[in-house]
């Protein structure tokens, strides 16, 4: 069922009043040239407006009806919010023209997706005739908390320059579960090794530092990227980087020149959380 049935008296209360508004003001710039409507056309206008208002809505189920029906749909907005993490903070929506066939409104969404914000603007066209009814969108622009992302800019612009609302939210579910995961991750190794895990940009950076306080001057940095192509696939990407003192040893100097790669190895073998947790017990038990 359509979006628009569910808040059908809503809407179409809301539409009568603007159209009304927009009479009104006519009205006004007519009076200013000096050109007057009779009250016969006015009343004639609302007349036309409260008949096309009444046969549209007599398609309509009863109150109880689209109670009934708005409840059931509330329910699975409930399921998709949980299930993709997407919650809607606030909606703003101005139609900016209207006539029997065309409708043009302007919409301005907020959101979260887990602990990602966004923001959504965009201007919605939808032209219905008898058979069917399209719909276009255009002017969209979108702005998210990780906008200074390379990756996410490009997949940004590829999504406001096709206008695909629906790819959008597909691949932010994807990639907001990830960012969730990589905040959760480092926020509980943080939590659990707090001498040896320092976290230069906070919970929402993008790498994690590795210390032994014994050893002053050599640092192991978890970087984890969050790769999203401009098609919306999403893809982790995790590497080791090492600072090592002058004074370290040659011996030692080897086996810590091949630590990426064995992390890498980790990665395959472990996962994630383990890979990194092994890594950290490495670096808090070296001597």
């Amino acid at each position: 069922m359509d979006n628009s049935v569910c808040q059908v008296y809503e809407d179409k209360i809301q539409s009568l009043e603007e159209e009304i508004k927009l009479l009104a003001e006519k009205y006004e710039d007519s009076q200013q040239e000096s050109t007057f409507f009779s009250d016969e056309e006015i009343l004639m206008s609302k007349k036309s407006f409260e008949r096309e208002f009444w046969r549209e809505s007599q398609g309509c189920e009863s109150p109880s009806d689209l109670k009934a029906q708005l409840e059931s749909l509330e329910t699975d907005l409930s399921f998709l919010m949980k299930f993709t993490g997407i919650q809607f903070t606030s909606h703003f929506k101005k139609t900016m023209e209207k006539t029997r066939n065309r409708t043009v409104q302007k919409h301005r969404l907020s959101g979260n997706c887990h602990s990602l914000s966004f923001q959504l603007e965009f201007q919605l066209l939808e032209m219905q005739n008898k058979e069917n009814v399209s719909v276009v969108v255009s002017d969209l622009s979108i702005t998210m908390e990780s906008g200074e992302d390379s990756d996410v800019s490009k997949f940004v612009s590829s999504i406001e320059e096709h206008g695909n609302l629906l790819a959008f939210f597909r691949s932010l579910s994807s990639y907001a579960e990830w960012y969730e995961h990589r905040r959760c991750t480092f926020l509980h190794f943080k939590a659990k090794y707090p001498d040896v895990v320092t976290l230069p940009e906070g919970l929402l950076g993008d790498y994690i530092i590795l210390r032994n306080s014994k050893h002053s001057g050599f640092e192991l940095m978890v970087v984890w990227k969050i790769h999203i192509d401009e098609e919306g696939r999403t893809t982790p990407l995790l590497d080791l980087l090492t600072k090592v003192p002058e004074q370290v040893l040659e011996w030692k100097m080897a086996t810590i020149e091949n630590a990426p790669t064995g992390f890498r190895s980790m990665l395959l073998l472990f996962g994630i959380e383990a890979a990194i947790e092994n890594l950290i017990k490495v670096v808090s038990l070296e001597k």
